[in-house]
C-alpha cells in the first residue's frame, strides 16, 4: 500500500533545494528509498510530501522507491526487520544489481532529525558514497 503522504508538494520549490537533489539525481541508479509512514501521522503528513517532492525532481525511478504503510501501533512490513520505532524512517540501501554490497544501508533519517529529510539524507550520502 502506497502513502498518500509520499504525493509531491505541489508548492515545493526545487531551486531551493537544488543540492538535495543534485545528490539524490547523481545516485538515482544506485540506491533504493524505503519509507515507512502513515498517513495519520503529523510528522508524515509534515515531511513526506517535501521528500516525495524531491524524489520526483531528483527522477529517481518508482521502482527505487518502497513505501510501507503502518497502522497506529506502528505495525507493518518491515518494522521488526528495519528496527523501525519512530515515523517517518526512510531507509537508504544500495540497489541489487550485481554489487557485492547490494542491500547495504548507506544511511537513515527517522522523524527526529532537525533537517528535512531531503537534506539530511543528501548531506549523509555525500559523506557515504
Amino acid at each position: 500500500m502506497s502513502l498518500e503522504t509520499m504525493r509531491p508538494n505541489p508548492t515545493w520549490d526545487a531551486a531551493s533545494y537544488e543540492d538535495a537533489v543534485d545528490t539524490l539525481e547523481a545516485h538515482n541508479d544506485e540506491l533504493v528509498y524505503k519509507v515507512w509512514g502513515g498517513d495519520w501521522c503529523k510528522d508524515c503528513r509534515k515531511l513526506l510530501p517535501d521528500f516525495g517532492a524531491t524524489l520526483e525532481a531528483a527522477d529517481v525511478p518508482e521502482d527505487r522507491i518502497q513505501e510501507f504503510s503502518l497502522d497506529r501501533d506502528k505495525q507493518g512490513p518491515g518494522v521488526e526487520e528495519y528496527d523501525v520505532e519512530l515515523i517517518p524512517t526512510i531507509v537508504v540501501e544500495r540497489a541489487p544489481g550485481g554489487a557485492a554490497d547490494a542491500g547495504e544501508e548507506v544511511a537513515r533519517f527517522v522523524e527526529s532529525e532537525d533537517l528535512p529529510p531531503a537534506v539530511w539524507l543528501a548531506a549523509r550520502l555525500e559523506e557515504e558514497l
